[in-house]
């Protein structure tokens, strides 16, 4: 598991209260990898390649309007939808048949938390 931050604001559209308003949030993600094998040298995820593809996932959503960036132009840009989002755009970058990117956790705040995982 690797863990990352980014500032962003988004607002929920069509949502009745507060959060349709623009606001931002300090995001936190946790970005979890599993896998059966281990590679010759014992280790199953380069910690580099996964933070190089984790960080340019965040690089994309950092100090932005979510709103207004692809997918979420049309993609509500809740919690749920950043988590999967992001456990795709992830899994697309890591190039190891081996690692599956199966789980990333997409905190709000510290007490409010998104859970998106596949099987």
């Amino acid at each position: 598991m690797i863990e990352r931050n980014f500032s962003s604001a988004h607002q929920l559209r069509g949502y009745k209260g507060k959060c349709e308003n623009l606001h931002g949030h300090n995001y936190r993600i946790e970005i979890y990898a599993r896998g059966r094998e281990l590679d010759n040298i014992g280790l199953l995820v380069d910690f580099v390649e996964l933070k190089a593809a984790a960080d340019e996932v965040v690089q994309y959503l950092d100090h932005q309007n979510i709103n207004e960036l692809a997918p979420f132009h049309v993609l509500q840009p809740s919690a749920e939808n950043l988590a999967k989002h992001i456990l795709e755009q992830v899994s697309s970058k890591v190039g190891d048949k081996r690692v599956q990117i199966f789980k990333v956790r997409c905190f709000e705040t510290p007490t409010s938390v998104a859970t998106y995982r596949v099987d």
